[in-house]
């Protein structure tokens, strides 16, 4: 059930050191109005939609289908469904323990939130997304909280997934500003990924730095004039936290982003990290992507990795399909429609590594959320 597609040997050994072990979560959301420039996203079918998505998966990962209680409905998607799904699935069957970060929203959620006291980052076209102070902020509570969360785990690991719609969009930004060429290589959550849109807008964001010597930019900046306020936290997260526990960033394009931008400020402000312990965990869909390029992103972010002198992440891939369901909104992710969020994949390994979950219990469980989730909706 768990694919390694790079740095096999690398992701072995994290596998069998993990393997049995437990897990627990950490979800940080965000909020970039880079997700709300028409037609750069589907995580909803609208810009209004998707200035709310974040709540709403963090409802739902916390109440599930306690629709009661819920202030946000899940946004309406073209076809299929949140893969909010998929992780509430797992984390209520194996009662993981999960943690939500409010990295910046817009609004407050209705449910318990750890607010970092960050804000809401503005759209990158302008190349002032972020205050530099709010990107500082952010980095020293992703610092402290990557601490606090291993000193909770005893024998385990920590997942860290993301919610952030136009996400896919900052990454590709920062990614290119620490020079890693992953235009036309990153994902979407469109079926067929808008690679042309999204390369002019993240050029009319990087266009206002250039000017600057930005091979020795400090990548906060970097991160503060074209990146959002996930993308910090997590970096801050996964540097402390890999100093004594395994880590897996879940998530696709933006994870591996992540890693890159967690290498960058490790070697500009020369923090101490151990980066052996850190790997990618994601779908097979987002493999699978022919519109995207996360194999070749791997590869190029193994180089980065190297060129900073550390080691590169493994990549791993839940082989969860959902070939069998009988629900059409699961059988969209077959077809490319939705592909990960809200650390989906990771969850999925996580599952499968330490409780030994094969597919059709995975699919018994999402099946099982998705079909409370139509009785409680049906009205």
């Amino acid at each position: 059930m768990i694919r390694i597609c790079t740095q096999l040997s690398q992701g072995q050994t994290w596998i069998e050191r993990n393997r049995g072990s437990s897990p627990q979560f950490a979800c940080v959301l965000g909020f970039t109005a880079t997700g709300l420039i028409p037609g750069i996203s589907a995580a909803g079918r609208t810009p209004q939609d998707r200035k709310y998505t974040a709540c709403a998966d963090a409802e739902f990962l916390y109440y599930g289908n306690l629709n009661e209680k819920t202030q946000y409905p899940l946004p309406p998607l073209a076809a299929g469904v949140s893969p909010v799904m998929i992780s509430r699935a797992v984390v209520e069957s194996l009662k993981i323990p999960a943690y939500l970060f409010n990295a910046g929203l817009p609004v407050m959620p209705s449910v318990p939130t750890i607010n970092l006291g960050g804000f809401p980052a503005r759209s990158l076209t302008g190349g002032k997304a972020m205050e530099i102070s709010n990107v500082q902020h952010l980095l020293s509570q992703g610092l402290k909280w990557g601490e606090r969360l291993v000193s909770r785990i005893n024998h385990g690991y920590l997942i860290i997934g993301e919610c952030i719609v136009g996400g896919t969009t900052t990454a590709l930004a920062v990614l290119t500003g620490l020079g890693i060429a992953a235009a036309g290589k990153v994902n979407s959550s469109h079926m067929t990924c808008n690679h042309s849109q999204k390369w002019e807008v993240v050029q009319a964001g990087l266009n206002s730095i250039y000017e600057n010597a930005i091979e020795n930019l400090d990548p906060l900046k970097l991160v503060a004039a074209v990146g959002d306020p996930m993308q910090v936290v997590v970096a801050g997260m996964a540097i402390t936290a890999s100093r004594s526990c395994s880590v897996m960033l879940a998530g696709g394009t933006q994870m591996l982003a992540v890693y890159s931008l967690a290498c960058a400020i490790t070697h500009f402000h020369s923090l101490l990290w151990t980066p052996a312990n850190i790997v990618v965990g994601t779908t097979r869909w987002v493999v699978e992507d022919c519109t995207g390029g996360t194999l070749e992103l791997a590869e190029l972010v193994a180089a980065y990795s190297q060129k900073m002198g550390v080691n590169p992440p493994p990549l791993f891939v839940t082989q969860l399909s959902f070939s069998d369901s009988t629900y059409p909104q699961l059988q969209a992710y077959e077809r490319g429609v939705v592909k990960e969020g809200v650390g989906a994949g990771g969850n999925c390994i996580a599952a499968s590594l330490s409780y030994d979950w094969q597919n059709s219990q995975l699919l018994e469980a999402v099946e099982r959320q998705l079909e409370l989730y139509q009785k409680t909706h049906s009205n």
